[in-house]
């Protein structure tokens, strides 16, 4: 028979390990921070109704996307992204392309304007008085451009120049004017008209001591500073220099 080993002492035994600790669970990860717009991309979505006016507007137009770009002076990537809302126009962008869809800011922003009569009856023009000239509203307000019937009185406001966003025509209809254009100076008689960009500095004088009437017409172009050439006392800012 064979012999019973010997029972292990408890000196002999050896001790049981611990168990692994296991480290504690990661609280579960949030929705990634969104991503910084980038600057020109900031607010797109903020004027809803520009994007898809501003394809109307072209396609109204029969203007390709690269002839609209060329116009307005920027690229075809660019217009794009204003259709489509990824970018938001400018108020300067804005006013480029009122001009190159032939339209103005309100109209391009969607907004409605309140029907105004297409007439203009002599009876209603109140004569206003601003600077030392005398004019008559010719046209409708809130409109694209402003249309007046202006007199001019000799020596006033000959020494004022004037530099404001926008076009200006105008047509002698009694007397003579002298109308400076940058370093050129004409002499306008009856029946003469000018058509020049307003941003040229420009100065507008009575030539005669009955002073001058004149058709006048200028687009606003949606600018506060619209309306210069009525004179400083309307309220206007011009840009007063002597020579």
């Amino acid at each position: 028979m064979s012999p019973v080993p010997p029972e292990p002492s408890s000196e002999d035994a050896s001790p049981a390990e611990p168990p692994p600790t296991r480290p504690a669970p990661s609280p579960p990860a949030g929705p990634p921070a969104p991503a910084e717009p980038d600057a020109g991309e900031r607010g797109a979505g903020t004027l809803p109704a520009v994007a898809p006016r501003l394809r109307d507007l072209r396609r109204h137009a029969s203007l390709t996307l690269e002839a609209a770009a060329r116009s307005a002076g920027l690229s075809p990537a660019h217009l794009s992204r204003l259709e489509t809302g990824q970018r938001q126009p400018s108020l300067p962008m804005l006013l480029t392309l009122a001009r190159v869809y032939g339209t103005t800011v309100s109209d391009l922003l969607g907004e409605t304007a309140a029907e105004r009569d297409a007439v203009v009856r002599a009876a209603g023009m109140e004569p206003t008085r601003a600077g030392g000239w005398t004019y008559w509203q010719a046209g409708s307000p809130g409109r694209g451009m402003q249309a007046l019937r202006v007199h001019v009185p000799y020596g006033a406001q000959g020494d004022i120049v004037r530099v404001h966003p926008g076009e200006e025509w105008l047509h002698v209809l009694r007397g003579r004017l002298r109308l400076r254009l940058g370093d050129t100076a004409h002499l306008l008689a009856p029946g003469d008209s000018a058509h020049f960009d307003s941003l040229t500095p420009h100065r507008i004088a009575a030539a005669d001591q009955d002073g001058a009437d004149l058709l006048f017409v200028h687009t606003l172009l949606q600018s506060p500073t619209a309306a210069l050439c009525l004179g400083p006392a309307a309220g206007h800012h011009t840009h007063g220099e002597t020579s």
